[in-house]
């Protein structure tokens, strides 16, 4: 229009620009105009006056197109321009200069259906310029009625992917890198000319494999379920920057066309990286019950269909007549891929899991009811968790089942630790601790049995972190034992250990040392001293190597410090310099040990 297009500077004032304060800022924190009520909104000048109340509370932001009815006029009441004249509103971008500055910041003050006057200074009008109708300086009024609006939004920041949302979506969503979905769409060229279009019902795809054109899994991430829009593609994410980028239909079109899209993400199906590895996923299918899942521990009722990845049916329980199987999580009683995926499920739930033989039956070939499983082979489970029932947790119990419960951890823990499973002895300590945990109080009685069992499970939880080379967590649990008692001989034995690994050997050395004025023959502690007499002279002989390395450079020069040397040499009867520093060395750990 011609009135809306002469700008002034102030056309161009940003959100973050000049204006003292974010455009709407007094309104939201002042109490909502009432209808009949007038308003200064920026500090700029302009005002507002609300006609009629909208619906609901969300407004427009700059960049999304919206469609208005408008009256302009004078501060004398003379009017210039009117929409309503043509019986035919005005349709523009917010904040891209195709309005004046008052015009973008009074309407994104404004709801869906909402009147409103706004009355704005020359400088945010016309300016010294004026136009047609309008005299140079002058303030200006407009009754503007705000029909609707389309949110637009800059998929990729770089004007490549622009979105208009033409229906919003539900709750869900968005998809994420590894979900699957079910899209609609019609793709078009500048000439209207059609390069794709899905089938009635639409098709899937997963995300991270794309589909199409590069724009579409973009814009997909940033949609919602059952939401649809208009796509507007620049050439390179339309056809991409090479040949392989680019959609195979697409090489008979011109690769400079903008590629227009109608789009809609008519469902998705969250897809989990269950490890963290991307070698067990699972695909919800059908979501679960409430929040809470299976977890560790719990003993779950499921059913399933175990396949091959060409569909080969090689395991079916609570199916055709099969009972559905039983089993308590985390305790290596299935594959640990279906064992890693149940523990993440909710009461319902329904899932297509995808293993690899990492997590299923490795390099092994193993016979199974319906077939034969090759090795090295991915597996699929589809699996729906009928039940589960988790296990007390410790605030549901009395003091005597909390100390049962612990007792029976600590048991399961041992007998795996004997069996050389160290990292899952080690949850089975430390949920053990959980049940006699400090912050959780017990009577009188049974305090002395508490602090017995705590003592034992951080000892055994050490051990395991010997075995499994966590040696500043083992260090850790060994000074917690040795807070409640200071002389603890395994304790110490194994805080020694710990140390002697991180080459803490002057440390290992105090423990060592404390343990043996408790037990003088302790074989165990004597042995670990000899070891650590053998790691100190390796230690003494390497720094001696560095050291000599250093004195023959300096040799040359005739310094105080190799003169000295040389004297020391001679009083030990001409022995190699090596084994000079080496005693120096020795004489200076002992001067500090």
């Amino acid at each position: 229009m011609v009135e809306f297009s002469k700008l002034n500077a102030a056309d161009f004032v940003g959100e973050d620009d000049e204006l003292d304060e974010e455009p709407g800022e007094v309104i939201e924190s002042a109490p909502p105009l009432q209808v009949g009520e007038e308003r200064e909104i920026n500090s700029l000048g302009l005002t507002k006056k609300l006609l009629k109340r909208g619906i609901g509370w969300e407004t427009p932001e700059f960049g999304d197109e919206v469609t208005v009815h408008y009256v302009g006029k004078l501060a004398d009441g003379a009017e210039f321009v009117s929409t309503r004249d043509r019986d035919k509103p005005l349709i523009f971008n917010l904040g891209q200069g195709q309005v004046i500055s008052g015009l973008n910041h009074g309407i994104i003050t404004m709801t869906k259906g909402e009147a409103a006057l706004f009355r704005m200074p020359s400088e945010l009008a016309y300016g010294v310029e004026g136009m047609d109708g309008v005299p140079p300086n002058s303030s200006v009024q407009f009754e503007v009625e705000l029909i609707s609006w389309i949110t637009v939004v800059d998929v990729c920041k770089d004007g490549g992917i622009i979105k208009k949302i033409i229906e919003k979506g539900e709750m869900m969503g968005p998809p994420g890198e590894l979900d699957e979905v079910r899209v609609k769409y019609t793709a078009t060229i500048d000439d209207g000319a059609i390069v794709a279009k899905t089938p009635e019902d639409g098709l899937e795809f997963y995300v991270k494999e794309g589909h199409l054109c590069p724009a579409l899994p973009k814009a997909v991430k940033t949609m919602k379920k059952r939401e649809k829009v208009n796509l507007v593609v620049q050439p390179h994410y339309a056809f991409g920057d090479d040949k392989k980028d680019s959609n195979t239909s697409f090489r008979s079109f011109p690769q400079s066309s903008v590629l227009r899209i109608d789009l809609e993400l008519v469902s998705f199906k969250p897809v989990v990286d269950v490890t963290g590895d991307s070698k067990v996923l699972k695909k919800i299918l059908k979501e679960g019950e409430g929040f809470v899942t299976a977890d560790e521990g719990a003993s779950v009722t499921v059913r399933y269909t175990a396949m091959l990845e060409d569909g080969t049916v090689f395991d079916k329980r609570g199916l055709d007549g099969t009972d559905a199987m039983e089993f308590v999580t985390d305790e290596e009683q299935v594959i640990a891929g279906l064992d890693r995926a149940v523990m993440t499920m909710k009461k319902g739930e329904h899932g297509l899991l995808t293993i690899k033989p990492e997590y299923g039956f490795g390099n092994a070939e193993v016979k199974q009811d319906l077939a034969i499983i090759p090795p090295i082979s991915t597996i699929l489970y589809e699996v729906e968790i009928l039940d589960f029932i988790k296990e007390k947790a410790p605030w549901e119990m009395n003091d005597q089942e909390k100390i049962e419960a612990c007792k029976r951890k600590k048991d399961e823990g041992n007998l795996l630790f004997k069996n050389g499973k160290y990292r899952r002895a080690g949850k089975k300590y430390d949920k053990a601790l959980d049940f006699v945990s400090g912050d959780i109080p017990f009577g009188d009685d049974d305090l002395k049995l508490v602090e017995s069992l705590r003592v034992s499970c951080w000892l055994n939880t050490a051990a395991c972190c010997l075995k499994l080379l966590d040696f500043h967590r083992a260090v850790n649990l060994c000074s917690k034992v040795l807070d409640v008692e200071s002389s603890n001989v395994k304790a110490l034995y194994r805080r020694a250990q710990a140390y002697m690994e991180t080459a803490d050997l002057h440390l290992a050395e105090l423990d060592i040392k404390k343990a043996l004025e408790t037990e003088p023959q302790n074989r165990e502690v004597k042995l670990l001293q000899k070891s650590l007499k053998q790691l100190r002279a390796e230690s003494n002989k390497s720094d001696a190597q560095i050291y000599t390395t250093m004195f023959s450079r300096m040799t040359k020069d005739g310094s105080t410090a190799t003169k000295r040397l040389k004297i020391d040499n001679v009083e030990n009867n001409n022995k190699p310099l090596e084994e000079v520093i080496a005693m120096e060395l020795e004489k200076t750990a002992r001067m500090y040990s």
